[in-house]
């Protein structure tokens, strides 16, 4: 399974949180725990905009698609 690597940095207003590996995922919150909900919710958005853009370019191809282990 593929590890991320979370990033929380404290601001006034609370915290802004991204993941290192994945850009755009990005959030904030006002606490740390929202922050951190807002972030799994961010990755689950950005990997799914992902997957669809993918399917969209790819409409037509022939590919093929198979799971990718990680260390």
């Amino acid at each position: 399974m593929m590890k991320f690597t979370a990033v929380y940095v404290k601001v006034p207003e609370g915290y802004i949180a991204f993941v290192e590996e994945l850009p755009g995922a990005n959030t904030q919150g006002s606490t740390l725990e929202e922050a951190r909900e807002n972030l799994k919710e961010a990755v689950e958005l950005v990997l799914e905009a992902n997957r669809a853009l993918t399917e969209e370019s790819l409409e037509g191809q022939e590919v093929i698609k198979e799971p990718l282990p990680t260390a």
